[in-house]
C-alpha cells in the first residue's frame, strides 16, 4: 500500500499548491481533502477486500492440497498472470519429477522383491547339503553355491549403481582377453563340478569400452549359460563375418521361440527357468541395462533342445543418456 499513499499524499500537495496559487477559498480545499479522503479510503477498502480474497485462497490450496490448475485467482493483472504461469509450470514439473521417482522406487522395490526370493534358493540348497552329508567333504558345492549367492548380491549391487544417473563410466581402450579370462577363472568351479568344457582361444582384440561394466555384462551371460548346461560344452569367440562381435554359445537346453522377445523383461524367466528354479529373468533384464549404457547391443539366438548364441557388438553406437 505504501506507493498508494505515496500518490495520494502527491495529489493533496498538487491540489493544495492549485488552490494557494489560485487564492481559492479555503473551504473549497477542505471539501476536496475531505472527498478524496473518503474515495480514497473506498479504494484501500476494495484492495483490502481482494487481497483478503486471494489470501484465502492461496492459503485454502496450501492448508487443503486441492487441485492448484482450478483455483487460482481469476481476473489477474498482466504480471500476476505470468506469476501463474510460471508457478503452473513450475507445479507440472515437480509432478512429473514425482512421477518418475514413484516409478523407479516401485521398480526398485519390484526388482530386490524378485531378488530376495532368488537368494533364497542358493542358501536353501547349502542347509540341505550339510544337512543331507554332515561328515562327508562339500567343498565344491559349497564353494558353487557360494558363487551363487555372490553373484545375486552383485547382481542387486550393480542394478543399483547402473540406475544412478551420475553413474561413471571409464571408457578407456581395453584388452577383451583380459576381461574373458578373469570371468572364465570365475566360474571355473562351476565348469568343473558339471563337468562342462570350454572352447576358447585369445581374440587378440581390443575394445573401447567400460572394463568393469564390460566384465559384469560377461559375468551375466555366462553365469546364464552355466545355468542351464551340464556336460555340455561352451565356446567363446569373436564371429567371423562380424569381427567386433563377440559370441557366447552353449549347447543347453535352449529357450522356446515364444519366449525369446521377451527374454530381457525383468523379471521374465520363461518355460526354462519356471521348471527348473534356477531364474527370474534379472540377469539379463540387467545385462540389457549394462548394454544401453555401454554404447554396445546385445542380442539372442536359441533353439529349444540345441543351445543358445549370445551375441555382443562391442562397437560403438551413441549412448543412451541416463534418465
Amino acid at each position: 500500500m505504501r506507493p498508494q499513499f505515496i500518490l495520494y499524499s502527491g495529489m493533496l500537495f498538487f491540489f493544495s499548491a492549485v488552490y494557494w496559487l489560485g487564492q481559492l477559498p479555503l473551504d473549497l480545499l477542505f471539501y476536496t481533502i475531505e472527498l478524496t479522503a473518503f474515495l480514497f479510503l473506498l479504494y484501500l477498502l476494495a484492495q483490502f477486500y481482494r487481497y483478503a480474497k486471494r489470501y484465502e485462497g492461496l492459503h485454502n490450496i496450501q492448508k487443503d492440497n486441492i487441485d492448484l490448475e482450478n483455483h487460482l485467482p481469476n481476473n489477474m493483472d498482466p504480471a500476476d498472470e505470468l506469476y501463474q504461469e510460471k508457478i503452473l509450470s513450475l507445479v507440472a514439473q515437480l509432478r512429473e519429477t514425482e512421477q518418475r521417482f514413484s516409478e523407479k522406487n516401485s521398480e526398485q522395490l519390484e526388482y530386490f522383491t524378485l531378488w530376495l526370493h532368488q537368494i533364497k534358493t542358493p542358501i536353501a540348497a547349502i542347509s540341505l547339503l550339510m544337512q543331507s552329508q554332515p561328515k562327508q567333504p562339500l567343498t565344491k558345492q559349497v564353494k558353487q553355491e557360494l558363487l551363487r549367492l555372490e553373484d545375486y548380491t552383485h547382481m542387486a549391487l550393480n542394478y543399483l549403481k547402473i540406475e544412478e544417473s551420475g553413474t561413471d563410466m571409464d571408457f578407456i581402450e581395453i584388452d577383451l582377453d583380459d576381461i574373458i579370462k578373469k570371468t572364465i577363472k570365475k566360474y571355473s568351479i562351476i565348469f568343473i563340478y558339471n563337468h562342462i568344457s570350454l572352447e576358447y582361444e585369445d581374440t587378440r582384440a581390443s575394445v573401447l569400452t567400460d572394463g568393469k561394466w564390460l566384465q559384469i555384462l560377461l559375468e551375466q551371460i555366462l553365469s546364464n549359460s552355466l545355468k542351464y548346461t551340464t556336460g555340455g560344452t561352451i565356446k567363446i569367440y569373436l564371429d567371423p563375418e562380424k569381427p567386433e562381435t563377440l559370441v557366447i554359445e552353449d549347447n543347453g537346453m535352449g529357450i522356446r521361440a515364444e519366449d525369446l522377445p521377451r527374454i530381457f523383461e525383468k523379471g521374465y524367466s520363461g518355460l526354462n527357468g519356471r521348471l527348473h528354479e534356477k531364474s527370474t529373468g534379472l540377469g539379463l533384464f540387467l545385462s540389457q541395462k549394462i548394454v544401453q549404457r555401454l554404447g554396445h547391443q546385445l542380442t539372442i539366438e536359441s533353439v529349444m533342445g540345441e543351445g543358445t548364441k549370445v551375441f555382443i557388438n562391442l562397437a560403438r553406437k551413441e549412448l543412451e543418456l541416463f534418465d
